[in-house]
């Protein structure tokens, strides 16, 4: 009986110990409850006073500081005053690059018209190069103000771009092999391809070879085939499974007849090179009749290859521009600015981008290549990422076999080709004429003015350009003129550039044509159109 009441007390302590943890834990829930409203009665005390201390605060400047730092590393915004005809509000939507966009803390504007311009930054914030350019100067890091007009999609959509072009503001290389190139451009329907060649053939060419080529020119025409033949023939091969007919329409650009307004045909009746072996044989024939000159902008050859497009009803195109160096940039450009060059290659590009085609710029010799890789990264305001620049130099100088820096390279230039593709067809553009084209016309060969090579139209002497021509230094001289000319001082062992024959490149001018231009009295009988502006000439006078 002891026991039994033993366990029994032992049990009701237990139980008395129970109750006393429940009873404690009750008596925390209900304080913890009791406290809350007290202190919402605090909060609803002091709140008409940090309210007032709100009222009493000066609000923030609504202004950003022009020089702070975006969140994006190539993002750095600069805010120049507003041009006269641009809206004073900034648009909702601004790309700062084609790799991303951002929107402004600013309240949005109304949905703007048709005919309104969008004002975009763009972002350059490389620092500048270590090496020099035969017609460019290391630029600074550059922020420009670009304006274009609006599509007509957009304007409806209440000025904002749809959500199409933004998926294509920037093309992602995705591709390990040129086997999954191939396999993709034919995924995304690309039947056939229309391939046209660009070629640099300013001075700069003559030294950008010096680490790169042995120091000979990279034109330099021998045994061994020049950056610029690798190029082409890699290229070509790559493509011709996708051309059908063929035929490779190709330019030049940067020599002393075309400088940086015109490009000139291979051919003095404008057809197309017959495949990239008649394109590499075609080459090798203009190369030793070119003067080497310059300055370099990428505008002309771009125009060239829009205007094709749009003759062949909007057809898909890809425009591959082979150089030795960037947009040239004067000393005179002011900090934070585009120069000419670079402010015309930029806008033509843009304007490219509402064509279907596509833009592949190879970097040959020794470059630098800073600016181009920004080119690249941060044009703004495209309907889709167009531009591809690929450094042929590096991929060629890695040490691995020949076969395998031919694949590198061609799987580089081509790598962004099926979403471009993919892209002109979703954005509309594919297959239709805009008619807005620059309408360019080739100027012929620089050496179609010599009797032994059929000459070309005299319509056909000047391309289109919107500013004019570079001034020429020569004076006009009349036809009917027949007196002798105050002789100039005698001639050297070697003669100034700016008197030098342009023809032999050696020899005096010492005769003057109807047009004004001159030419030595060697050259001059033996051509039968003028080697500067093309025109057929009519009179010869002799200069004593």
């Amino acid at each position: 009986m002891s026991g039994f009441l033993a366990v029994l007390g032992k049990i009701g302590t237990f139980l008395l110990w129970v109750l006393f943890l429940v009873l404690q834990t009750a008596t925390r829930i209900v304080g913890s409850l009791l406290a809350a409203p007290a202190e919402h009665q605090d909060d609803q005390q002091h709140e008409p006073a940090a309210a007032v201390a709100r009222r009493r605060s000066p609000p923030a400047s609504p202004h950003r500081d022009p020089y702070e730092q975006a969140s994006a590393p190539l993002q750095q915004l600069w805010d120049p005053p507003p041009p006269p005809y641009a809206p004073s509000a900034p648009a909702a939507d601004e790309y700062s690059s084609s790799s991303s966009f951002r929107r402004r803390a600013s309240a949005p504007p109304p949905p703007l018209p048709a005919e309104d311009v969008v004002v975009s930054s763009s972002a350059y914030s490389r620092p500048p190069p270590a090496a020099a350019h035969a017609h460019s100067v290391s630029a600074p890091p550059l922020r420009a103000v670009e304006t274009r007009a609006l599509p007509a999609r957009a304007a409806a959509a209440g000025g904002k771009r749809p959500k199409l072009e933004r998926k294509y503001s920037k093309i992602v290389d995705q591709y390990r092999s040129l086997d999954e190139v191939i396999e993709a451009l034919a995924q995304a329907g690309l039947e056939s391809s229309n391939l046209i060649i660009g070629i640099d053939f300013t001075k700069s060419n003559e030294w950008t070879g010096k680490n790169s080529f042995n120091g000979m020119s990279l034109h330099h025409i021998g045994e061994t085939p020049n950056p610029y033949e690798q190029a082409i023939s890699i290229i070509g091969q790559t493509l011709s499974a996708f051309d059908e007919d063929n035929l490779i329409p190709c330019y030049g650009f940067g020599d002393a007849s075309t400088h940086d307004q015109d490009v000139f045909a291979f051919y003095p009746d404008e057809r197309p090179c017959n495949g990239f072996q008649e394109a590499l044989g075609r080459y090798r024939e203009i190369v030793p009749h070119l003067r080497l000159s310059g300055p370099t902008s990428f505008a002309p050859i771009i125009e060239m290859a829009t205007t094709i497009v749009e003759q062949s009803g909007g057809q898909y195109h890809v425009l591959v521009i082979i150089a030795d160096g960037q947009v040239t940039r004067s000393v005179d450009t002011e900090f934070g600015r585009l120069s000419t060059q670079e402010q015309m290659t930029v806008d033509a590009i843009v304007q490219a981008s509402e064509f279907p085609l596509s833009i592949i710029l190879v970097g040959v010799g020794d470059g630098p290549w800073d600016m181009m890789k920004e080119f690249d990264d941060n044009i703004p305001a495209r309907s889709f990422d167009n531009f591809q620049f690929v450094n042929f130099t590096a991929i060629m100088s890695k040490k691995i076999s020949q076969s395998k820096k031919e694949t590198e390279f061609a799987l580089s230039a081509l790598m962004e080709i099926p979403l471009q593709y993919k892209a002109t067809l979703e954005l509309g553009i594919l297959g239709r004429r805009f008619a807005k084209s620059p309408e360019r016309v080739p100027l012929p060969p620089p050496f179609a003015s010599y009797s032994t090579v059929s000459r070309a139209a005299p319509s056909r002497a000047n391309s289109y350009r919107s500013m004019p021509s570079r001034p020429r230094e020569e004076p006009t001289v009349d036809s009917t003129i027949t007196a002798s000319v105050t002789s100039p001082p005698a001639v050297e062992a070697r003669v100034p550039e700016p008197q030098m024959c342009p023809v032999c490149l050696s020899k005096p001018r010492d005769m003057a044509f109807g047009c004004g231009h001159q030419t030595c009295s060697e050259c001059g009988p033996q051509v039968t159109d003028c080697p500067i502006c093309r025109r057929p000439i009519d009179t010869r006078v002799k200069l004593y």
